[in-house]
């Protein structure tokens, strides 16, 4: 049986031996980042913008990473390369490290994993129901280890035979604890929202399909506009285009996913096939 290895700080070890100390301020108080990607027959798909979004989020949170860009991007292609999981997903994270009294920053660990992933690029024929919920996370535009109100909400979210939470605040859509959020108005615009969000990797690269003569808009929408939207989809990275068919109980359209939506997705899986 191959071993599954993992990076910490300065070494590759078995997962199974890997071990962070208690007083770790990601234990302690819930302080860190991290970034999530997948490889697609061993190649990372969006390497790039994920560590540079990665880079971006350990500066705002005051987390310094000892290793370059490149640096880093060679430890992972070692990973890749000892585990040999073709399709999978990485998660890198960074936590805000040894803490002597359980609150200020200390030398971050770094921590990189590895885990098979079931890769679909098909999409979702059928979509999926999400239930709104008032909600503005802190410091959104940075991929915190702050999952805490996505997951306290998850007996709602089965109460209401939804899938996910579409999070809003003060009026405006914002988006999905996983997953940023389209709408597509009766005009056949394509919105996705602009500000108190994070800012995907996919949705980043879904809006470049804008050049295929789709108009595809980052710009703050209301609940109102929600209610009138003739489609919607989320995206992420292990999800891709994955279409919205029921709000709050209220169907999206006609209930099935959306023509465009359907459009997007195609084009979304030819970009992919691109970067390889």
């Amino acid at each position: 049986m191959n071993l599954n290895y993992v990076f910490i700080n300065n070494a590759f070890i078995e997962a199974q031996k890997a071990t962070l100390y208690i007083a770790d301020l990601s234990i302690q108080r819930g302080y860190g980042i991290f970034d999530f990607f997948k490889t697609l027959n061993g190649k990372p798909l969006f390497l790039e913008d994920h560590l540079e979004r990665f880079y971006n989020s350990a500066s705002k949170m005051h987390l310094p990473i000892t290793y370059s860009p490149a640096q880093l991007q060679d430890l992972l292609y070692t990973l890749i390369g000892k585990n040999n999981i073709p399709d999978s997903g990485i998660r890198v994270t960074l936590t805000g490290g040894y803490a002597t009294d359980g609150y200020t920053l200390a030398s971050p660990n770094l921590i990189i994993t590895q885990q098979p992933l079931t890769v679909n690029l098909a999409m979702d024929p059928v979509g999926i129901s999400l239930v709104t919920y008032p909600y503005q996370r802190q410091l959104a535009e940075i991929k915190t280890l702050d999952y805490l109100m996505a997951i306290w909400l998850q007996p709602l979210i089965k109460e209401q035979h939804a899938d996910d939470v579409l999070y809003h605040a003060d009026g405006y859509v914002k988006e999905c604890p996983r997953a940023n959020f389209f709408l597509i108005n009766q005009d056949n615009e394509i919105i996705t929202a602009q500000n108190g969000i994070l800012k995907g990797v996919t949705r980043k690269n879904v809006m470049k399909l804008g050049h295929s003569g789709y108009k595809i808009e980052e710009r703050d929408f209301s609940l109102e506009d929600l209610r009138n939207a003739r489609e919607a989809f989320i995206t992420s990275t292990t999800k891709h285009i994955l279409p919205v068919v029921k709000i709050d109980g209220c169907l999206i359209g006609d209930g099935k996913p959306g023509i465009l939506t359907t459009r997007l997705s195609a084009l979304f899986l030819d970009h992919v096939r691109q970067q390889f």
